[in-house]
């Protein structure tokens, strides 16, 4: 047995998923966030019983099972324009949801206040725009597993999505009882990064512009010249409660700069037991990557795609409830993760991690943080973005094709 943060407070053996904090009958354990942002169970002892309950639903401590067979792949977008336009991705999400729950049911998800982001859980499917686009910030769980529980047991379709720590952390707090009307999703997901920062980032907002932080669409599509949107360029958009709008490109992002150099992810992203073939959740969902390359004729003018694993028949059962209203086609399963880094394995170290967050738990202005640490995109990188980026590649695929 594995010993864990609750016994060690060791932070790199902790996933934050909050399994523990749910499973505890005696309302003994808080969730507290450290100087980084990130949040950590501790025991009240004068509450606790010594019932050991908090370490059987530690998913750190005792891992759930995986799905080892064979894979359903897929990839594609969704025949409905504006559920596409709304989503990080190509809408698989919220059209594998639906089907799921066509008959009455209900859906866990992230959804953001700000830059704040929890798990709410919904029973209106017109509702289900609150849990699309990705947030990346962790999500606090709150009660969700045992809410989840609750509706379980009173016979409830349940759809759970969260990051795979997190579906590992469901699963670890309902024993591994395996429910037939429970479907678990889960992003394919490259670490966490500190809350702390983006605080950072809202304050420098709220300083110059006078005006607290609306929402964040870290995906936002928009509108392009070439297509419909512009989905790989991973536009973040800042709006303020002034109404002012802010967008960035990913490659003039300090943000995604900082982040992607993974100097700034939770301790426990760095060993990530998750990140590799052997999936927990029974849908995994993430960007198709690659698709430019591989598989062209998905790229749907840059307005989304998703990549989609079925990781067992529960998953493969699911998704072809809603297949109708998708585009796309089966792929192989190997071609695909070649471009889904966190599908192989868990991100790296890096050594500079302390010397960030020194900097960042220091009174270092945020934009001179952001100076020192975020790269440049190169000139080369600029020309092969803008001038023969991935559009324009689809767009001479399409042509060629055309003439054939």
């Amino acid at each position: 047995m594995r010993v864990g943060f609750l016994n060690n407070f060791k932070k790199e053996e902790c996933f934050g998923c909050e399994a523990c904090f749910n499973v505890c009958p005696k309302q003994a354990i808080e969730m507290k966030e450290d100087d980084e942002g990130f949040r950590y169970p501790f025991i009240n002892h004068d509450l606790c019983v010594n019932c050991g309950l908090c370490h059987k639903a530690c998913p750190y401590e005792n891992r759930p099972l995986e799905n080892n067979s064979i894979k359903y792949v897929w990839g594609g977008y969704s025949l409905d324009s504006a559920i596409r336009l709304s989503s990080t991705s190509g809408g698989a999400f919220s059209s594998i949801t639906k089907a799921f729950c066509s008959d009455g049911g209900i859906v866990f998800g992230a959804t953001a206040d700000g830059i704040e982001v929890k798990h709410i859980c919904i029973d209106k499917i017109d509702d289900l725009y609150r849990l699309r686009k990705s947030k990346y910030i962790q999500s606090a769980i709150g009660h969700s597993y045992a809410q989840v529980k609750q509706f379980l047991s009173s016979g409830k379709r349940v759809v759970f999505s969260g990051t795979p720590c997190q579906i590992a952390g469901l699963y670890s707090f309902l024993g591994n009882k395996a429910y037939d009307c429970l479907l678990t999703i889960e992003v394919v997901c490259e670490g966490v990064p500190s809350p702390l920062y983006m605080r950072k980032f809202a304050n420098s907002l709220y300083k110059k512009y006078h005006s607290k932080v609306l929402s964040i669409d870290y995906r936002h599509k928009g509108r392009s010249f070439f297509g419909n949107g512009k989905w790989d360029f991973q536009v973040m958009k800042t709006t303020l409660e002034n109404k002012k709008e802010l967008s960035i490109d990913r490659w003039f992002n300090p943000f995604w700069s900082i982040w992607l150099q993974h100097l700034m992810s939770r301790p426990s992203c760095y060993q990530c037991p998750f990140a590799k073939k052997e999936r927990v959740a029974d849908v995994t969902l993430g960007d198709l990557w690659g698709v430019h390359k591989y598989c062209p004729d998905l790229y749907g003018k840059n307005g989304g795609a998703s990549l989609v694993l079925c990781n067992n028949e529960k998953g493969k059962q699911a998704f072809m409830a809603c297949a109708n209203g998708l585009f796309g086609r089966e792929l192989m399963f190997d071609e695909a993760i070649k471009y889904q880094g966190p599908i192989r394995k868990h991100i790296d170290t890096n050594d500079n991690r302390g010397s960030f967050m020194a900097d960042l738990k220091s009174d270092m202005p945020f934009n001179k943080i952001n100076k020192k640490w975020a790269k440049r995109p190169s000139l080369k990188l600029i020309a092969l973005k803008y001038l023969w980026g991935n559009r324009q590649k689809v767009f001479f695929y399409n042509l060629m094709r055309r003439k054939k």
